[in-house]
């Protein structure tokens, strides 16, 4: 039974699945597998050799396994997991500085993507364009508060997860989306001016002795 998450915390690991034919092969098995390293090559482009040897360094970091059935390049391989999950920050410095590279990598792959849907989305139906959302919002937020709304997204998102495992529930019209979720820190924006220095306190008036003007008679 495929996991529902994989986590990535061997520094080894995360550099071999930053890999761009790596992360796309993964990605693919966890649609269209399980899929043959020659089925592979077939919807990637790349040669059977390379999809063939990629798939044996996923396997040895435990993002992919052999499936049943078949020999060689002809034995089909599966996902592990249906999401991959790695740490966003680490004590250990091997760890972070290869978090991050993989992050990288992630987000330019992300970008391609986009950039690719965004070049050829008047090919969609107007319903579709009109569906799409290219857009951002800045928040003032905690860094609790940002874990927070990143829970409450997971939960709506959550209604929907089923679908991909299981064709019959998905409703008529529903189709393959993908939902990208990033938020960071905007390092451009100015550093918020520091509150003023509140007025100092008017000096009091000077106590006097209820006896002090008394006349001395």
């Amino acid at each position: 039974m495929t996991e529902r998450q994989i986590r990535l915390t061997d520094p080894r690991a995360l550099r071999a699945y930053a890999h761009p034919t790596r992360m796309m092969l993964t990605g693919l098995l966890r649609r269209e597998g399980p899929l043959t390293a020659t089925r592979a090559a077939e919807l990637t482009g790349e040669s059977v050799a390379s999809c063939s040897y990629h798939l044996r360094v996923l396997a040895r970091f435990g993002l992919v396994e052999e499936a049943e059935g078949g020999q060689g390049r002809q034995k089909p391989w599966r996902a592990t997991a249906r999401f991959t999950d790695w740490p966003g920050y680490s004590d250990d410095p091997a760890v972070a500085e290869a978090a991050d590279a993989l992050t990288v990598a992630v987000a330019e792959n992300y970008f391609q993507k986009m950039t690719k849907a965004l070049e050829s989305r008047r090919e969609l139906s107007r319903a579709w364009q009109e569906a799409e959302e290219f857009s951002d919002a800045t928040l003032y937020l905690t860094p609790e508060e940002l874990s927070a709304l990143g829970a409450k997204v997971d939960e709506l998102l959550e209604a929907f997860a089923d679908r991909d495992t299981d064709p019959a529930l998905r409703p008529e019209g529903a189709q393959r989306v993908s939902y990208l979720r990033i938020a960071f820190l905007d390092r451009e924006a100015p550093d918020p001016a520091p509150a003023p220095d509140p007025a100092p306190a008017p000096d009091p008036a000077p106590s006097q002795d209820a006896d002090a003007d008394a006349v001395e008679e």
